[in-house]
């Protein structure tokens, strides 16, 4: 498991000690948007202005990855390509929805590109791809897409 970057652990005592009832007290898990420097602080960018407020992740990825599903209530601390930390967001609702089936009020609340659902389509459909082939898994339209939205709670 990777270290933390130091402001990940200095946002997350801010946090604390400004939100003292905060139920969790452990560091949570924190990590970047997308899998390249341009995106990740593009979409960080986003959550911090408050126009990103969901993310599509593959239950192919979760699987495949060993990793447990969100939750209503999840706690992550978002940071940028380098790992500085820029926000703290919150789960509010979880969702397990077919790629070919997901709507454009989901695209435009993950915020990204123009907002629309062609954008997402295209530029998801790319990342999917780009994740699976090297483990020699192929894109589906009817691959699951676990829709997570959240809540911004806390700012650098």
């Amino acid at each position: 498991m990777k270290k933390n970057h130091k402001s990940v652990e200095v946002l997350w005592r801010k946090f604390l000690i400004e939100n003292t009832n905060n139920r969790t007290k452990e560091t949570p898990l924190s990590f970047y948007f997308c899998d390249n420097k341009k995106d990740a602080n593009e979409c960080a960018e986003l959550v911090v202005k408050g126009i990103k407020k969901a993310t599509a992740t593959s239950l192919w990825w979760y699987k495949k990855n060993n990793e447990q599903l969100p939750k209503v209530g999840d706690q992550y601390i978002v940071t940028d390509w380098n790992g500085n930390a820029k926000a703290i967001i919150e789960t509010t609702k979880v969702e397990q929805v077919p790629y070919n089936k997901i709507t454009p009020e989901f695209a435009k609340t993950e915020g990204e590109g123009d907002k629309s659902l062609d954008y997402w389509k295209r530029v998801h459909e790319a990342y999917y791809k780009r994740e699976m082939e090297p483990h020699g898994d192929k894109f589906d339209e009817n691959m699951i897409i676990v829709c997570e939205y959240f809540k911004t709670i806390y700012l650098k």
